[in-house]
């Protein structure tokens, strides 16, 4: 069997970028993670890695086993945490991943009577993936995922919470914003921001600009809602947004991607049996509208 130890090691290499970090995370000696990793070089025969220079180079097995550590160690830490959990008569712990960037303002009007109704639940919310949000969820990194857009899975459940459209968010002095809908040519001149997610998985690409073989002049990202509405405000860009963002903003109008995009949030979870504050969190979540 595989020990812990050198899994542990390259992880923390991979996340500190030196091995004397490393070692430092971990309460050990440099030289006592380097003889940790020779012996375990020579009881499998294979090298992990290779030195250029000051820097380390993982071989194809160290490589290998790092995944292998990115895929396992999160499991065994939450399996200790599982055992606290017990040992100090606490009913369970539920760890929320976020796909949905926009949404932590709803979650949160779900988390307060969620914790109310269940005091001894642990509840944790990250949005913080290795390798993406449905990857965490079967790798047992989390227990629940908010998405708005849900990759199909035999081992994963999704359950949609609530529905809203994906608008065009522009200034009220824009030009667009004197028409019911814009069409994708619409775009041609636009500065389009959107949160910090790939082309592939954006509705406005994917459903809108693609099929129509557009684009806009330029494409950026931001982290936070906010800066993006200032950043539509003051006319420097446009922005496709959930519709329910824009409620109450001030300078900043929404109008109509073509015929309208609707969009749904999922919570996706593994099938099997869940625990009854699990479906007790995924229930009350379908009740919280935006």
């Amino acid at each position: 069997m595989i020990d812990i130890q050198p899994l542990a090691i390259l992880r923390e290499i991979e996340r500190t970028g030196s091995l004397t970090q490393a070692a430092d995370q971990l309460n050990l000696t440099q030289s006592a993670v380097s003889h940790a990793i020779r012996r375990f070089e020579d009881r499998y025969g294979v090298k992990l890695w290779e030195r250029e220079g000051r820097k380390l180079r993982l071989t194809l097995a160290g490589d290998y086993l790092l995944g292998l550590a990115m895929r396992v160690l999160p499991q065994l830490e939450h399996g200790a945490v599982v055992l606290e959990d017990y040992a100090r008569g606490r009913r369970g712990a539920i760890r929320v991943g976020m796909e949905c960037h926009p949404c932590q303002d709803w979650l949160m009007r779900v988390v307060d009577p969620f914790l109310a109704e269940w005091p001894d639940v642990e509840l944790d919310v990250t949005t913080a993936f290795q390798f993406g949000g449905l990857a965490a969820l079967l790798s047992h990194e989390i227990d629940v995922l908010v998405t708005p857009d849900p990759l199909e899975h035999p081992d994963v459940v999704y359950k949609p919470v609530f529905d809203y459209e994906l608008v065009l968010a522009v200034s009220e002095t824009h030009p667009l914003a004197r028409k019911d809908r814009v069409e994708p040519e619409d775009m041609a001149n636009e500065t389009l921001i959107t949160y910090p997610v790939a082309r592939e998985r954006l509705d406005i690409y994917t459903r809108f600009l693609v099929p129509a073989h557009a684009r806009p002049h330029r494409h950026r990202t931001v982290e936070t809602t906010d800066l993006m509405l200032r950043l539509v405000a003051s006319g420097r860009a446009v922005s496709s947004i959930p519709d329910w963002l824009l409620r109450g903003v001030k300078g900043v109008k929404s109008v109509r991607l073509g015929e309208g995009i609707a969009k749904s949030i999922y919570l996706g979870h593994r099938k099997g049996i869940t625990p009854v504050y699990l479906d007790g969190l995924i229930h009350l979540a379908a009740t919280i509208q935006i």
